[in-house]
């Protein structure tokens, strides 16, 4: 008798079962192909978006290569069309080399293109930062102190990330200003500074020692009688 129930309840449930795959086979179906198809998908991407990253990194070696080689104006042209076509960090990555690469050529064509970069909202605020600081470096040789403070100001407050470059900068300024006091005190606090990466700290030190040496030596005082 239990050997005929178990029959029953076994024919019973796998009745339930074809009538649960009447209703919801077609779907089971459809959802196994669509992560299959997902899944092809994704490999796929990964695929194209690691050819896409090769591509890119050939093509940035070989804008180096002109660099390298002297071919100013070829290497910013390929770095611009990197910037265009490129995966999304050599395009950030070319445009501060375009930027450089017309710097050597103009200072105020680099400046410029640093600026613009600075200027979009779209990187980090770290790339746009060091941007600055480059645009800051180009414009040494032809900015007034004011200007170059007006830039670097805000980068120089404690704790920031690039202050020490800031600093240095504007320590710069002063001394090709002839201003020997006020660049000696910037140059003495970025080599105290324990946080001071070496070799800027180096960089300062030697600095420091020029404005010692480029400094009007003080009047003595007058003996007392």
């Amino acid at each position: 008798m239990s050997d005929i129930l178990r029959e029953v309840d076994e024919e019973l449930r796998h009745e339930r079962y074809r009538k649960l795959w009447d209703r919801y086979g077609l779907y089971v179906v459809g959802a196994a192909v669509l992560l299959v198809l997902a899944v092809a998908g994704w490999r796929g991407w990964e695929w194209y978006a690691a050819r896409q990253a090769a591509e890119s990194s050939v093509r940035f070696e070989a804008a180096m290569h002109l660099s390298r080689e002297g071919k100013r104006a070829e290497a910013e042209a390929a770095f611009n069309t990197l910037a265009k076509e490129g995966t999304a960090g050599y395009r950030t990555l070319s445009r501060f080399r375009a930027a450089a690469e017309a710097g050597k050529a103009d200072a105020k064509a680099g400046v410029a293109a640093f600026d613009a970069i600075a200027a979009d909202g779209s990187l980090e605020a770290a790339m746009r930062d060091i941007a600055r600081v480059q645009a800051a470096y180009l414009l040494l040789d032809t900015a007034s102190v004011a200007e170059i403070k007006s830039r670097m100001d805000p980068l120089a407050a404690p704790g920031g990330a690039f202050r020490h470059s800031a600093n240095e900068i504007i320590g710069l300024a002063h001394y090709r200003a002839g201003e020997y006091e006020q660049a000696a005190k910037i140059f003495a606090s970025i080599v105290g500074d324990p946080e001071t990466p070496p070799s800027l700290r180096q960089r300062a030190q030697i600095v420091n020692a020029l404005v010692a040496g480029a400094a009007p030596a003080k009047p003595a005082a007058p003996a007392t009688q």
